[in-house]
């Protein structure tokens, strides 16, 4: 099973900040847009995966699966209600690699039948980005995420901070996500080089 192209694993709502942390050393960046459709939303993604180009950035589209294999994106993300609609098959044959979101033992049985490239876990901690069905799962359940997937990467999302980074790590994370922690940040470029030196040292 491939490594993750980075530990620390930033997601962001537009291409902007694809540029922006990319240029400051990130290497495997989520765009998650929610407010785009149509026309704006592919010149959105457009605009960004140039910007991963740019950078050497290992793109991660949330969601729209087919704009992926028309764009030729390195990855999607999907959370468990896509599975019901997403063909699976034609983003393999596209040759695009593929997370899926897990918070329960039922949603990760569900998750590895598709055999995918990583299985990501959350909300780890409390978050306030998004309502979640599931509370805190907290790191001991990365711990136990971990022995269950063997070798398949682990992604802890929800809630984290710098200060959460290395108990993600030190847990059994392979990747490490945040949103808010780099977007929100009064220095988010300075913010990625911190998580990276931290994600060196764990």
């Amino acid at each position: 099973m491939s490594a993750l192209p980075q530990k620390i694993y930033p997601v962001v709502d537009t291409a902007v900040w694809v540029d922006r942390l990319g240029a400051a050393g990130a290497r495997f960046i989520q765009l998650r847009v929610k407010n785009l459709e149509g026309d704006a939303l592919l010149a959105e993604i457009r605009k960004a995966h140039d910007f991963a180009k740019k950078h050497g950035v290992c793109l991660v589209l949330n969601d729209y699966w087919q704009i992926a294999i028309e764009e030729g994106i390195d990855y999607i993300h999907l959370g468990q209600e896509d599975l019901d609609t997403a063909d699976l098959d034609a983003v393999r044959k596209a040759g695009i690699r593929f997370g899926l979101s897990t918070h329960s033992h039922e949603e990760l049985d569900r998750a590895l039948s598709f055999k995918p490239d990583y299985v990501a876990l959350g909300p780890v901690w409390e978050t306030r980005l998004k309502k979640m069905a599931f509370g805190p799962q907290g790191v001991e359940k990365l711990t136990e995420w971990k022995k269950l997937i063997g070798d398949l990467p682990l992604v802890a999302i929800g809630g984290i901070t710098f200060e959460r980074l290395r108990a993600c790590l030190d847990a059994g994370a392979d990747g490490v996500a945040a949103v808010s922690d780099f977007t929100l940040n009064a220095d988010p470029e300075g913010q990625v080089q911190r998580w990276l030196a931290e994600a060196e040292r764990a």
